[in-house]
């Protein structure tokens, strides 16, 4: 059993979570001084840098980026990419094409698996074949908005960053509201739905969790980078059992959405839909310009990285599951921020990914942006530091071009915040919320 004195002293106490008290307790009065008129200077800065104050400052966010999405989409004008092949990929499975080796559109050949064909083909559907852009655009407006109101969601739960940073991430960067309202990509649909995932894991819904994340999976393949997480919260949380339902639940959606493609050409369906050997353009790399191209292309180059990254996440993985361990034993209990002991393993994992990723490009920033700020302040880093390491990361993604330093400087904050908040990790794990389990109690 778990001494819940002790618990409540490390959520008090520790830097990976925020103050240990109930948020009704705590929130009576903020809410006394709001309706008296009358606010101290303690209430007002509760209100700023508080964590327990974050919902109101989510809420407020929301409203705002609505107003501000419907600006961006009048004011700023929309720039085509990929939105008319994505029509023209699902416009040939409509036409009654299955063979994955002859769907293309304008920039190339299909490489998504069989969910995004599903979602577009609705997508293309309500705007008229693709042609209503606006309607689109207002449609991934909305889809902005929810993207944010599940994130926001997540933090709260963790009670872990202020609210002020709530700010900064919702109204600072630029790239985030241009892949969604101005580009229509595809990203922003997956990373929607694993936060969905995310969401579900938390509220005890595993089942219809592993259906939105294979959901996701099938949208695009990036989202695979939070499946060593996953695997280890399904063994930790759920056993053995569990784990193999949830993988075939995962596997078995896979073979859903995908199965017109598999009657008829299953082969090239499956090199299509996930084909890691894929090459990607130099000219678009947000993270390796400082390369040579005939280095980035390179085939050992690529395995070079896939080793690394296996490395790495090994070497995090014996902390995850630490932090997945003691979840599995404090979720059921009345802790307040327990949820950091889930969320970090799943960021992490994902984030490790997006370090040794073969290339970024712009839209990519969308895998990763939202879960940026919670990573530093898991640092273990000063303020000032975590703020500096989020600015300098915005600043790269703005170069376009991407230059010489600014993937440079991209790969330092990465490998700067991997080392703070994996140093952390383990200054946790020697702790007492970690350590119950280990001697019995």
């Amino acid at each position: 059993m778990y001494k819940t004195d002790e618990l409540s002293q490390f959520f008090q106490s520790s830097k990976m979570a925020a103050p240990g008290r109930s948020r009704k307790k705590s929130a009576k009065p903020f809410f006394a001084g709001l309706i008296s008129g009358v606010n101290s200077y303690s209430d007002l800065k509760k209100l700023f840098l508080d964590p327990e104050y974050a919902y109101l400052a989510a809420g407020v966010l929301i409203i705002i980026e609505i107003v501000i999405n419907i600006i961006v989409i009048n004011k700023v004008k929309y720039t085509e990419i990929d939105w008319i092949a994505y029509m023209q990929e699902v416009e040939g499975v409509k036409n009654g094409t299955y063979d994955y080796s002859q769907l293309k559109g304008d920039t190339g050949p299909l490489v998504y698996p069989g969910g995004f064909v599903w979602i577009y083909m609705i997508l293309y559907f309500i705007t008229s074949q693709g042609k209503n852009v606006l309607l689109a655009q207002y449609i991934f407006c909305v889809l902005y908005v929810v993207n944010l109101a599940l994130i926001f969601r997540i933090l709260v739960k963790t009670r872990k960053i202020p609210p002020y940073l709530y700010v900064i991430m919702s109204l600072t960067s630029y790239r985030i509201h241009s892949v969604f309202v101005l580009r229509l990509f595809n990203d922003p649909v997956a990373v929607l739905l694993v936060y969905a995932a995310v969401n579900l894991f938390l509220d005890n819904h595993w089942t219809l969790g592993s259906l939105m994340y294979s959901l996701a999976v099938s949208v695009k393949m990036n989202i695979l980078l939070y499946s060593p997480a996953l695997l280890i919260a399904y063994i930790t949380v759920l056993g053995y059992k569990q784990t193999f339902f949830q993988l075939s639940v995962c596997a078995g959606f896979q073979v859903l959405v995908g199965l017109p493609f598999l009657l008829h050409h299953p082969l090239n369906y499956i090199i299509g839909a996930f084909n890691l050997g894929r090459v990607f353009m130099y000219k678009w790399t947000v993270n390796f310009r400082f390369l040579p191209e005939e280095v980035f292309v390179n085939r050992y180059f690529h395995i070079s990285l896939l080793l690394l990254h296996i490395v790495v996440l090994a070497a995090a993985a014996r902390y995850m599951w630490r932090f997945l361990s003691s979840y599995s034993k404090l979720r059921t209990m009345n802790i307040p921020a327990v949820a950091q002991l889930l969320v970090l393993p799943f960021f992490l994992s994902n984030f490790i990914g997006v370090m040794f990723a073969r290339s970024l490009h712009y839209q990519f920033y969308v895998w990763y942006y939202h879960t940026l700020p919670y990573l530093a302040w898991c640092s273990g880093y000063r303020v000032m530091t975590r703020l500096l390491i989020l600015g300098v990361v915005e600043m790269c993604w703005n170069i376009y071009p991407s230059t010489v330093y600014s993937s440079l400087g991209l790969h330092c904050c990465h490998l700067v915040l991997f080392y703070g908040v994996l140093k952390n990790m383990i200054k946790q794990c020697n702790s007492s919320i970690l350590t119950v389990k280990d001697r019995g109690e």
